[in-house]
This record gives structure tokens, C-alpha cells and sequence, in this order.
């Protein structure tokens, strides 16, 4: 994805970039009515009297402040909850829910809305025509917060919880999942070896590979006649030492300048942390630590992991049911191949290593890696059942009973209901 164009929804999806729209627009709502009312007929003009208006919008703007204050604060105990038990990681998906962000940025939009209706009455700002356009806004406005209030109220029953905790991240790890799938070398081509006698790039910055602006480096590597080939995929970790490119050029003549390399620099978005888009390990790894928290002494909740072993199982079939990628569009870039294992690991090693103890989890386990090694390509088929073999020895040299252990070695020969 173009970086402008990620950085641009990144931005777009912080909370406070919702509520500043809606207050733009409540504030132009109000004061357009002053342009407006000179062309109102004056025989309407009088079916609206000052006091009426000023008594709506005071009610408005006591109360709407005093309701955007609730959302807010039960937006962060939601927040915090889901980051105390399922993950942190899931924080930023909270943040994102367009019905929260369009409760709140409605409710302070309407206090605005208010507040600037009621400077404007009291400084003689609206003649009568101007008072029976506001009238009119502020009734569109209360049927507008009644039905916004009515959603937040059924919204809020989920809100926090960690069923809709999972089902958030499923999403977006399904999401780049399917990305990866239809474009497993980020629109390039395979890179099988590493070059000989390539430039090495790394990058300045310390952090997570979030984006990369692969149209960018296939514009450069052209202008340039080189190829890139790419060392690092987005969630690796960078630091000044490691090589995120190495560039081979088809004109041995020609050199990279210092301003070309921080160009190519530029493609890349270094981050304190991993981001969901183009890194389908991150959203395994979110899901895979909610069922480990689940499954720690203090909350015991196996139910919980179990639900996220077949949470993942969903996620993980788009990959092992064999993908149909795109036909290479960037000539000029190679990308190493996402390895099967990384993925498998992400998704099931902690649950293997803190539920290897409990049999039910087990169970779950064992019949989960069985239905991804079945319906898995001829790529993914060995990487499962070496997973699912691990976790068994994992649970058979953790369960303390024998009988236990004579279950797990049957349940994929029995029909267990757990």
C-alpha cells in the first residue's frame, strides 16, 4: 500500500479525527442558518418564537456534555478491560469501532451544535428566519441523537467483552490473511536465494516494519534499472545493523547515491509496533494470546481458549485450503516467502505450551491441527502434523492422570464432545 495513502488511514481511524469532522459540521449547521434566514418568508419567520429555540438548545447542551463524558469513560473501561483480559494488542480495534466513534463524535458535535446556537441568539446573530432554521436543525439533530443513542445502548452490551474481543481480531486477521493469500510477494515476485554481490540497505530507524510502500520501490528500482530484493517483511524487527534490501543494479557503472538510498528508506514505515494490514502473523499472534491469558492460574478459563483454537482454526483455513495469487504487477521486487511454520507457530505454540496441562484444551487441540492437516494443501500438510504430533508429546508429558493421556491418544479415533 502506498504510505501516504496508509498513514492517511491510519489517521482517519483515530477517534479524535471523527469527532473533529462532526464538530466542523455541527459548527458550520449552526451558523449557516445566518445566511440562510434572510431567504425564509417572513410569514414563517414567526411561527418559532426565541424562547422556544434557546430552551432546546440549553437542554441540549447540558445534557449532550454530560452523556459524551459517560461514552468516553465507558470507551476506556472497555479498553481496559479487554486489555487486563484478553489483550493489549486488541486495544486499537476498540478504538477503531465506528459505533463508538460515531456515538461520541455525535453527542459532542450536538453540544457544540448547542452551544454555538445559543452565542449566536443571545448576541442577536439570527433574525426570525434564522431562529426557524435552527429549529429545524435541532429537531433533524435530537432524531439524529436518538437513533445514535439507541445503537450505543445495544452496543454497549458487547462492548469490552472478550467474545467481541475475538471476534474483532478474527476479523482483521482474516483480512490479512486473504491479502496474503491473493498476494503472498506483495505484488512482486518470489525471492528464492539472496543475490551475489548486492548493495545493502538497512534503516536508521529502530522498530517494526508496519508498511511498505512497494509501488514506490518498483517506481525507483525502474528509474534506477535495478532490482530490490527485499530481506524483510512487514512485523519483522529492524535496528541500524540488519538489512531490511539488498539492490542489485543491471548497470554496473552506476552507483546509489546518499539521496536515493534515504528514498528507498522512505518506502518503509518503522513503528514501535507491529500493525494487522500486510502482517497476517500479528493477527495469529493477538488471537493466540488471548486463549494464553485464558488458560494463566489467575483467570483458568479453558472454554475461553477453546474458543479461540477454533477461532483460529477459521483464520488458518484460508491459508492451508492452497491460494490463487495474482500475477505479478512489480517486476523489479523479490520478497522471501512467509514460511508455513511461522504462521503454525504464531497461532498454536502457546496455546500448545500453557494448555499441554489440561486435557480438554488437549483435545481441542489435537482434533483443531488434525482438520488443518486434512484440508491443507501438499505445502502446509507436513508443517500441521508436525504441529499436532508436538502438542500431543507437549500434553502427554504434562497431564498428570493416566487416563487422561489414554484420552488424548483417542480422541482422534473418538467422537468427544469437548
Amino acid at each position: 500500500m502506498n504510505r501516504h495513502w496508509w498513514r492517511l488511514k491510519r489517521m482517519a481511524e483515530r477517534l479524535w479525527v471523527r469527532a473533529a469532522l462532526f464538530c466542523a459540521a455541527a459548527i458550520i449547521s449552526a451558523l449557516i442558518a445566518i445566511w440562510i434566514g434572510p431567504y425564509i418568508p417572513e410569514q414563517l419567520t414567526e411561527l418559532v418564537g426565541p424562547e422556544t429555540v434557546t430552551a432546546i438548545l440549553t437542554i441540549l447542551a447540558s445534557s449532550m456534555l454530560t452523556v459524551t463524558t459517560f461514552s468516553l469513560s465507558t470507551l476506556v473501561s472497555a479498553t481496559s478491560a479487554a486489555a487486563n483480559t484478553a489483550t493489549p494488542r486488541a486495544t486499537r480495534l476498540l478504538l477503531q469501532d465506528t459505533t463508538a466513534q460515531n456515538a461520541l463524535s455525535t453527542f459532542l458535535g450536538a453540544f457544540l451544535f448547542s452551544l454555538v446556537g445559543l452565542i449566536a441568539l443571545n448576541t442577536g446573530l439570527y433574525g426570525g428566519g434564522g431562529r426557524l432554521v435552527l429549529f429545524a436543525a435541532t429537531l433533524i439533530l435530537v432524531a439524529l441523537i436518538v437513533i445514535t443513542l439507541l445503537r450505543w445502548i445495544d452496543h454497549l452490551g458487547d462492548l469490552g467483552r472478550v467474545s467481541e474481543t475475538i471476534s474483532r481480531v478474527e476479523r482483521v486477521a482474516k483480512e490479512a490473511m486473504e491479502v496474503h493469500c491473493n498476494n503472498p510477494y506483495m505484488g512482486g515476485f518470489e525471492r528464492t536465494e539472496k543475490p551475489d554481490r548486492p548493495t545493502v540497505i538497512d534503516h536508521h530507524q529502530i522498530g517494526y516494519i508496519q508498511n511498505i510502500d512497494v509501488p514506490k520501490l518498483q517506481k525507483i528500482a525502474e528509474e534506477i534499472d535495478a532490482d530490490f530484493y527485499l530481506e524483510r517483511r512487514p512485523g519483522a524487527y529492524c535496528t541500524p545493523n540488519l538489512p531490511i534490501l539488498y539492490v542489485t543494479l543491471r548497470n554496473d557503472e552506476a552507483g546509489l547515491s546518499h539521496e536515493l538510498v534515504d528514498d528507498i528508506r522512505s518506502a518503509f514505515v518503522i513503528g514501535d509496533r507491529r500493525s494487522f494490514e500486510q502482517d497476517p502473523c500479528f493477527g495469529l499472534i493477538a488471537l493466540s494470546e488471548i486463549g494464553s491469558r485464558a488458560l494463566s492460574p489467575g483467570i483458568n478459563d479453558p472454554g475461553t481458549a477453546i474458543d479461540v483454537i477454533e477461532t483460529l482454526v477459521r483464520v488458518m483455513a484460508i491459508r492451508v485450503q492452497g491460494c490463487e495469487p495474482k500475477e505479478p504487477q512489480h517486476d523489479r521486487l523479490h520478497v522471501p516467502a512467509l514460511p508455513e511454520f511461522s504462521l503454525f507457530d504464531a497461532a498454536f505454540m502457546p496455546l500448545s505450551r500453557d494448555g499441554a496441562a489440561m486435557v480438554e484444551v488437549g483435545v481441542r487441540l489435537q482434533k483443531a491441527l488434525r482438520s488443518l492437516e486434512l484440508m491443507s494443501d501438499d505445502g502446509c500438510k507436513a508443517t500441521a502434523k508436525e504441529f499436532l504430533a508436538e502438542a500431543r508429546q507437549r500434553s502427554l508429558d504434562s497431564l498428570p492422570y493416566e487416563t487422561d493421556k489414554a484420552r488424548l491418544k483417542t480422541c482422534l479415533d473418538k467422537q468427544f464432545t469437548m
